[in-house]
């Protein structure tokens, strides 16, 4: 296929573009910033706050993965960040529908990053995809991300949304940060330790997005996380045996958090227990199901 990704320069997004030049797809590649070509891999620009975007980026396109969106721990959320949170993800597809809608195209797919935090704090409820998005920002922030993508269904476009949980890599996102605590003597538990964080390594989320993508019966929402639950304590253990370091000073009481993060301490806080049935009776299977398989991986492969 020739393929458009959104948010290509991202943790998933250069991996995936990797894969799906490996696999003999040609990519088209969308950002703020202009690349030079490969000659895989074309690279356009848009602005979404300005509604521009380059209308070539379409051209002879059989399916869009979405993965654009602001990184929702790089700043405090105040009400401005949380704003540009949420537009930078519904804002996108939307100008990008309006692409469709006035310009001859051959799009049949659109497969969209979404997230656990649209859960909540669900403390020990195993949570599928059926589930009503909590009340809270991150909750709500997902829902409206995937009603945005859904609208693609007016278009005749098949529509899968991916929630993410915490995916983990050696040098991006959240396990490097963990990492370095614990090799410095200062890792410990968040909390009271006891709440599920939805996981996935690196590797097995591209190969979801490479799933429901090449699979065209499946559609709808499906949950992106690893079939082995953690909780914070768990994962900061999983990752001190792994490293051979000891885990020693006691758990991070939640109101300093609080008080450091605010409302954003809810991503550390937060408990979701999430369930991947879905997509493994769908047919995906997991290289690394566990979460000693992965940091073994990640860490002494």
């Amino acid at each position: 296929m020739k393929v458009l990704v959104t948010g290509a320069s991202g943790l998933v997004g250069s991996k995936l573009i990797q894969a799906l030049v490996e696999k003999g797809h040609q990519v088209h590649a969308i950002g703020r910033k202009s690349h030079p070509d490969t000659a895989t891999i074309k690279y356009f620009t848009w602005n979404i706050e300005r509604g521009e975007i380059d209308k070539q980026c379409i051209e002879k396109v059989d399916a869009i993965i979405h993965l654009a969106g602001e990184n929702i721990g790089k700043k405090p959320w105040s009400k401005r960040v949380r704003t540009t949170i949420l537009k930078s993800r519904t804002d996108s597809i939307a100008l990008i529908y309006q692409l469709l809608d006035s310009n001859p195209h051959q799009v049949k797919h659109v497969i969209s990053a979404s997230g656990t935090g649209y859960y909540g704090n669900r403390r020990n409820e195993l949570l599928t995809e059926d589930r009503t998005p909590a009340d809270d920002f991150l909750g709500q922030t997902c829902f409206e991300w995937e009603l945005a993508v859904a609208k693609g269904r007016t278009y005749g476009l098949r529509i899968v949304s991916l929630r993410s949980g915490i995916i983990l890599d050696k040098k991006k996102g959240a396990l490097p940060k963990m990492v370095n605590a614990i090799r410095l003597g200062l890792g410990a538990s968040l909390g009271n330790g006891k709440q599920y964080m939805p996981w996935i390594h690196l590797d097995d989320a591209v190969n979801t997005y490479l799933f429901a993508l090449e699979n065209l019966g499946i559609q709808g929402v499906y949950n992106m996380v690893a079939p082995e639950t953690v909780t914070n304590q768990q994962l900061n253990q999983a990752i001190a045996k792994t490293l051979g370091k000891p885990l020693w000073l006691p758990p991070v009481p939640a109101f300093v958090l609080k008080s450091i993060l605010g409302k954003m301490s809810e991503v550390l806080l937060d408990s979701a227990k999430v369930s991947p049935e879905k997509i493994v009776n769908a047919g995906f299977q997991f290289k690394y199901p566990t979460i000693k398989e992965a940091l073994e991986a990640i860490y002494t492969a």
